[in-house]
């Protein structure tokens, strides 16, 4: 019997599943939590469960794939390493375009004079020497490097040399810019290369950690990454170019929410921990983001499935908003829930809540807790960071112990972004438990701290709720509201109609009147015209009111919970090369290739040459990631002019994919 196993990382889940390859059917599924910042435990606590599950033996795992939502929940958390970025022939202007200013987040920058023009000749000498003498005096808390160079997609000479240079003197991760797009826009580029940097570690540890259990309990698979739009690469490549699995969980889900559903044409919406992904899925296929994926606030140039992803999730920081009704507003920020924080310290948790419910007036720090994600204080703080990191040297305190100064808030906004510690405190999670819709952690915890939570005065000086149960009650309300917004807004954007505003129209006063199917003088009703396939382990909690809301059929299938991990082995290998042509004027030709421009007399012969190279360096990767019977495709953007009846050629852009099934081992 051969056997495919699919393992999916979250934010707060670590999801396995076992199917059987020659039946289709889930066999066994399981779930662990995510441990941080040691993945290994909870990625082979969930293998080990799923296998024991199936009855099946190591020897019987016959492909193995991995999905992830770590890199996508850390942009949208601001989380990552800290990088330098080397901009090269790059002004100030571009250094503020496209969110660079953002994405950097203060790294260090270092400028080089160098660059291409758009026909890949040198615009000016790359000075090496400035860099060399920039990469002395950075210091070592920098985790990887980013490099992007004008105009490198039509000759990236200059990022490689300095790709080289920082190689030979540094042991860190070097991300040029021309390995992850080949189109133009350099600010983009920039950003794209400066998120991959940011990136690599946290995808490394994780794939490494999964690489290390395998091995252990006698799995000798190929271990496969799920890439953002779907497609299936090998672990090797997906290590270099972690950005092209933001978004990998979720297009994991669409192709599971596929195979587990039947349905062809839906809006897909996966809630995790942090975030929740919607999709359309149309005639069986998600939709290809044109623009590059977009998460939070970042545009970047990755290719993958237009989703559109909201800092929305079980485990979602609860807000209460300003002003005189109150009111409450999740995300985007993921806190852990004190229900797990109590199960993993009932100690501290239970006697912090106590103290707090037996005064008056409730502690500043609103019932919240610090709590250490490594097993030795990092080195290269600041001064004030490592205040806080050493109050936290003994294990978790409260937030009100762990920071004792406004000026120390800061720090320990730093060492959250960097993923060295984490904030429990109240999240819809926590009103499940005290509702009992759920009883996976202390629900005892989670009602004590609603009950604290809901003393939080509005400004209009009344409690925020009567009680932890009445205030759990307004969290699932308000999870179920933001939800049907991220609803619309998608629906809108979908719709055959090019509505102008998706957001505003999903918070139109028409568009509320219609799902409260008003009736008077005006008879109002709208509804989606397209079901909802929920995904997630809390989407069955959750879902059936969303459903209602938005009159929709609401599809909770079963395993629905795991189903990214699904999606993770029913998809295939595709890998794409794309190049250009170009024309300096008549009878010359330019091919941009790896090694620079190189020039033709022909057109259809510049367009053969860079074909069949094209054709090559796809091949290529499919092989490494264990394709032998490959389908090609091959498409053809050609750019002309007519002048005086002539056709004049302005560029072309050339794209090969290269997809196959990945070689499965042999089973026992």
């Amino acid at each position: 019997m051969a056997y495919l196993l699919g393992v999916d990382t979250g934010g707060t889940y670590t999801d396995a599943v076992v199917i059987d390859e020659a039946k289709d059917v889930v066999v066994a599924s399981a779930k662990a939590l995510t441990s941080r910042p040691d993945l290994a435990q909870g990625v082979g606590a969930a293998i080990d469960a799923a296998i024991a599950d199936a009855g099946v033996s190591g020897a019987d795992i016959v492909m193995v794939s991995l999905s992830t939502t770590l890199a996508t929940n850390a942009l949208v958390e601001g989380q990552g390493g800290r990088i330098a970025f080397i901009a090269i022939g790059f002004d100030d202007a571009d250094l503020t375009r496209a969110g660079l200013t953002d994405a950097l987040r203060g790294d260090p920058v270092i400028r080089l004079a160098g660059g291409h023009n758009h026909a890949g000749a040198e615009a000016r000498p790359l000075d090496l020497r400035t860099l060399q003498t920039a990469l002395g005096d950075l210091d070592d808390g920098i985790t990887g490097f980013a490099v992007a160079a004008s105009f490198a997609t039509r000759n990236p000479a200059h990022e490689i040399a300095v790709r080289d240079m920082i190689r030979a003197r540094m042991d860190r991760p070097v991300s040029c810019s021309h390995d992850l797009s080949q189109a133009l826009g350099g600010p983009k580029r920039a950003l794209t290369a400066v998120l991959n940097a940011r990136l690599i570690g946290m995808l490394d540890r994780l794939i490494t950690a999964c690489e290390d259990h395998l091995r252990a309990v006698g799995i000798g698979a190929r271990l496969m990454v799920v890439r953002g739009d779907g497609a299936l690469v090998s672990a090797d490549i997906a290590r270099e170019k972690p950005i092209e699995t933001i978004l990998s969980g979720p297009a994991a889900s669409i192709a599971g929410a596929s195979w587990l559903s039947g349905e062809t044409d839906a809006l897909v919406s996966d809630i995790g921990g942090t975030t929740t992904d919607v999709c359309l899925l149309r005639d069986g296929r998600p939709k290809i983001d044109p623009k590059g994926a977009l998460v939070g606030p970042f545009r970047t140039m990755v290719e993958a499935v237009a989703m559109r992803t909201t800092g929305l999730g079980g485990d979602s920081e609860v807000h209460v908003v300003e002003g005189l009704d109150g009111g409450l507003r999740l995300g985007p920020r993921r806190l852990m829930p004190i229900s797990l924080a109590a199960h993993h310290y009932p100690k501290l948790v239970h006697v912090a809540l106590e103290r707090g419910l037996s005064q008056d007036i409730p502690a500043s720090d609103g019932g919240q807790f610090v709590i250490p994600l490594w097993d030795q204080v990092p080195a290269g703080l600041d001064a004030r960071e490592q205040t806080v990191a050493d109050r936290l040297a003994d294990g978790p305190l409260r937030l009100g112990h762990a920071v004792q100064s406004r000026m120390e808030s800061p720090a320990l906004g730093r060492l959250v972004g960097r993923g060295l510690v984490i904030v429990a405190g109240v999240t819809p999670s926590d009103a499940s438990h005290a509702l009992g819709l759920v009883d996976a952690w202390d629900g005892e915890a989670a009602l004590k701290a609603l009950t604290l939570f809901a003393r939080r005065r509005t400004g209009a000086g009344t409690r925020l709720a009567e009680d932890g149960h009445a205030l759990a009650r307004q969290i699932i309300d308000q999870l179920t509201a933001q939800t049907v917004d991220c609803l619309l807004q998608a629906g809108f954007a979908e719709d055959d109609l090019d509505w102008a505003d998706p957001a505003a129209l999903a918070q139109h006063p028409l568009t509320t009147a219609g799902l409260e199917h008003h009736k008077g003088v005006v008879q109002m009703q709208m509804s989606l015209g397209v079901p909802v396939i929920g995904l997630g382990a809390s989407a069955a909690t959750y879902y059936g009111a969303v459903g209602d809301r938005l009159g929709t059929r609401m599809v909770l299938p079963e395993h629905g919970g795991v189903a990214n991990a699904i999606g993770a082995v029913v998809g295939q290998v595709r890998m794409q090369a794309t190049g250009t042509v170009t024309s300096a004027g008549e009878g010359s030709f330019a091919v941009h290739l790896p090694q620079g421009p190189q020039t033709f007399a022909d057109r259809d012969e510049a367009l053969g040459a860079l074909e069949a190279v094209l054709r090559s360096e796809a091949e290529a990767l499919v092989r490494a990631s264990g394709v032998e019977e490959i389908r090609f495709s091959v498409s053809r953007d050609i750019s002309e002019i007519t002048v005086e009846a002539r056709a004049m050629f302005i560029e072309a852009t050339l794209r090969v994919e290269a997809s196959g099934r990945p070689r499965i081992a042999s089973s026992a």
